[in-house]
């Protein structure tokens, strides 16, 4: 059984990029492969999501990123998915997505606090893509009723750069 507990990066762990309403017997935990690919999208993207979100719309000039108690973390809703928590998302009526990228470990889903939110942070990940000169495999603003998320997904090799909204 893995760590929960275990530091993906700096701010974020494997229980939170592992965590599911369903219970499984796997116990939604990822093979090897899918924990490197989590590592990546978590010290290559999320941490500078976090950083850049907390400085543009949370800290006043003043603040410190480091030293603030105003700091907010970026909130995934789901990121590694296993194929027996996709089985049980179907039989409960969503539609996960056949060989999606939560079940290489190469997606999150980031909860948003509405539309503008979701802009902001949607602005933020493009930005970080152009300024490290690194691409990203679907960036998509999602929505069931009131509520606002970001599908980011970033594959080891051949990524697509996907920008979509799926807000009906």
């Amino acid at each position: 059984m893995l760590d929960k507990n275990l530091k993906l990066s700096q701010h974020f762990s494997l229980g939170e990029l592992t965590k599911t309403g369903y219970v499984t017997p796997d116990r939604n935990e990822p093979p090897l492969e899918a924990i490197e690919n989590l590592i990546n999208i978590c010290n290559d993207w999320l941490e500078d999501l976090r950083f850049a979100y907390n400085t543009l719309y949370v800290l006043e000039p003043h603040e410190d990123y480091e030293t603030s108690s105003n700091v907010e973390g970026i909130v995934i809703n789901q990121g590694y998915r296993s194929l027996q928590v996709s089985e049980l998302m179907k039989k409960a009526g969503l539609n996960p997505a056949p060989n999606s990228n939560h079940q290489m470990g190469c997606a999150v889903d980031i909860r948003c606090a509405g539309v503008e939110d979701a802009l902001r942070k949607m602005v933020i990940l493009l930005d970080i893509s152009d300024g490290k000169h690194q691409t990203f495999d679907e960036l998509i603003m999602e929505r069931r009723r009131s509520v606002y998320w970001l599908h980011f997904a970033v594959r080891p090799a051949n990524n697509r750069r996907k920008i979509s909204f799926n807000i009906n």
